[in-house]
């Protein structure tokens, strides 16, 4: 999975998203855009603004 195409999706929706609604926007199983999320937020690329959702770091 490729951790940008995860990023991506989450710039479109426009809003905290959780990572099974990315798996149904990208069509992929959530485990692994979990593993995505996990590796952006290492970069410093998302962050969590509450429980479960992943959202852009500005």
């Amino acid at each position: 999975m490729d951790a940008e195409k995860v990023l991506e999706a989450m710039k479109k929706a426009g809003k905290p998203v959780r990572p099974g609604d990315i798996a149904k926007m990208l069509n992929v199983d959530s485990k692994e855009v979990s593993k995505a999320i996990k590796e952006l937020r290492e970069q410093g690329k998302v962050f969590s603004p509450k429980r479960c959702f992943y959202a852009p770091s500005k």
